[in-house]
């Protein structure tokens, strides 16, 4: 079975079980696995890893299906440990630059948010993946416009350090891609022709 769709059945799976939790008991769990603010300024680092095992609700089937897809296509072109480390890296690099961002001003409510799941890690594979695309001007119209739609909810009124999560994690994917451009040349699989 594929990393990604184990993955994102496991995740599917642990948030019906949550589900199922008394409602204290869920709440609990989540803000034990959770990086916000208070839970990294107290040490508990560990969550940099529980976060990403954990959804608040289970994923709406289109996230989970484009989940699936990204990460299995990442798993076909590169392999499946490059991927999961790209994963963890872009969730862990993500959340570590939002949190410095917020640790000397956020407020009472935003450090002690919930903030867990899929999604960091999903847009920084997401951004590594352009590497996957033709040299040139497909490669570098897809980061543009990637960066250019994750950064809509950065602009708007009403924006959530989550929002600046995404852009950031993508940004990161996107900085692994350009390293795989500089380090491997011309050998990789390509999404186009075969």
């Amino acid at each position: 079975m594929p990393l990604g769709a184990a993955y994102a059945g496991g995740v599917q799976l642990g948030a019906h079980a949550l589900g199922r939790l008394d409602p204290a008991e869920r709440e609990r769990v989540l803000r034990g696995c959770s990086t916000n603010v208070d839970n990294l300024d107290t040490g508990h680092w560990e969550t940099l890893l529980s976060s990403a095992f954990v959804v608040e609700e289970p994923m709406p089937l289109p996230y989970a299906l484009l989940l699936v897809a990204v990460l299995g296509y990442a798993e076909y072109a590169y392999g499946a440990w490059w991927t999961a480390a790209v994963f963890l890296f872009g969730h862990a690099s993500a959340t570590l630059l939002v949190y410095g961002a917020l640790r000397r001003t956020a407020d009472r409510e935003t450090r002690r948010a919930l903030d867990v799941g899929t999604s960091y890690g999903f847009n920084a594979v997401l951004g590594a993946l352009t590497s996957a695309l033709p040299r040139g001007a497909v490669r570098n119209s897809a980061r543009a416009g990637l960066l250019a739609v994750a950064a809509q909810p950065v602009l708007r009124r009403g924006r959530t350090f989550t929002d600046a999560g995404h852009l950031v994690a993508l940004g990161v994917g996107i900085g692994l891609s350009v390293a795989v451009d500089c380090l491997s040349g011309s050998n990789r699989r390509k999404i186009a022709h075969t």
